[in-house]
């Protein structure tokens, strides 16, 4: 059953914590709709982005993300920009959940990336031990979160959907 349901209908607005609700980082993104895969929204070169401390900076490159109809996770996929090396950039989190058209999730740490060569990463594995001490994520948040990572890991690594053309045609679309 999903958890996202891909007929609603987000306002744009992504609003990301961490553990303990702390702010992590928040934009404003243009919908784009829905699909099989989950809710799509787009956001352009320029835009700002405001990260939790409340610093802004503007984003560097075009970009779609995704929000899965079921899964841990939350995929932005890029366009070609000498601005970045990443094509395709997951944050794990909690299940995230659209509240008043408002997409929220908690990030935990992990990510896992390809890079434009094809080769894929797992990054932030240092803050993701740290913070399973300093904010005491329960043993289940710590083994789905690994379990997710690891999957994704092997998705990236196997170019099968959504990752593959079903993004590159919403990026597509959305240029």
């Amino acid at each position: 059953m999903a958890i996202i349901d891909p007929a609603s209908a987000p306002t744009g607005e992504v609003r990301f914590t961490k553990w303990g609700g702390l702010r992590h980082w928040e934009c404003d993104l243009e919908p784009l709709g829905a699909d099989e895969h989950g809710l799509w929204l787009g956001g352009r070169a320029g835009i700002s982005m405001r990260r939790g401390d409340g610093e802004m900076f503007p984003q560097l490159h075009d970009f779609v993300m995704l929000v899965p109809v079921s899964g841990n996770w939350i995929a932005s996929v890029n366009a070609p920009s000498a601005a970045s090396s990443i094509a395709v950039y997951i944050d794990i989190t909690d299940r995230p959940r659209v509240v008043d058209g408002v997409v929220r999730a908690v990030d935990l740490d992990l990510d896992v990336i390809r890079r434009w060569d094809g080769s894929v990463a797992v990054l932030d594995e240092d803050e993701f031990a740290e913070h399973q001490i300093r904010y005491g994520y329960p043993p289940e948040v710590i083994a789905e979160a690994r379990a997710t990572c690891d999957d994704l890991f092997a998705r990236l690594s196997s170019a099968v959907q959504p990752f593959e053309s079903a993004a590159r045609r919403r990026l597509d679309t959305y240029l």
